[in-house]
């Protein structure tokens, strides 16, 4: 990855904090500091995904790709951040908006480009097919991550700290779909929402190479 993009987002994810501390000034609390523990989890995809060149073989890669899946959801998870706004003593709505969505967006951006380095891994040694397929395939399972996260409130590191409780949990998902519908509405909405803003995101840049 070029160094001038990982600046970018450096820089992104500065002003980020800049705007959380402006909103301590102005408030006297860190009641959204978990924003940057949100925004520290966006990372550690791309993190990940930057191993991958490193990895000669695929299936010394599995791992590598498998903690990367794990933690991906961690990116898109912070567009659902949108759910603590509210008109909070110390400081306009507008700003609590805009910050949210500053971090949101940057985390979402990082998500995109490690899953972008994945896809072109996979392409570079199985072919573009496949890469797009697993583009496919990862979409919906961050729209059930999302899922589990938000509303069931489980973490990426709980398959090591709880496993048994969060495989019960899914399994009770997955075994009665028709009693669990609006699972799958939040799953493949969310899915489908994130498929087209990366497929977006990644014509785009194509087309900005071709110019």
């Amino acid at each position: 990855m070029p160094p001038r993009i990982l600046l970018l987002k450096a820089a992104a994810c500065l002003s980020c904090a800049a705007l959380f501390l402006i909103r301590v000034r102005l408030t006297g609390n860190y009641y959204f500091g978990f924003l940057l523990w949100n925004l520290f989890l966006a990372a550690l995809p791309l993190v990940f995904a930057m191993l991958l060149p490193r990895q000669r073989h695929f299936s010394r890669a599995i791992p590598v790709l498998a903690v990367w899946l794990l933690f991906f959801p961690n990116a898109p998870y912070v567009l659902t951040d949108l759910i603590h706004l509210r008109q909070r003593a110390g400081v306009p709505l507008w700003f609590d908006l805009v910050m949210i969505l500053a971090f949101a967006f940057t985390s979402l951006w990082i998500g995109f480009h490690s899953l972008r380095l994945v896809q072109r891994w996979i392409a570079r040694h199985c072919g573009p097919r496949l890469g797009w397929a697993v583009v496919l395939a990862v979409m919906p399972l961050t729209g059930f991550g999302l899922y589990l996260g938000r509303i069931l409130r489980w973490n990426s590191w709980d398959i090591l700290t709880r496993p048994f409780s969060l495989l019960r949990d899914i399994g009770g998902l997955v075994m009665h779909p028709l009693a669990n519908h609006d699972v799958w509405l939040f799953t493949f909405g969310f899915g489908f929402f994130l498929l087209l803003a990366y497929y977006v995101w990644d014509r785009e840049h194509a087309l900005m190479r071709q110019e």
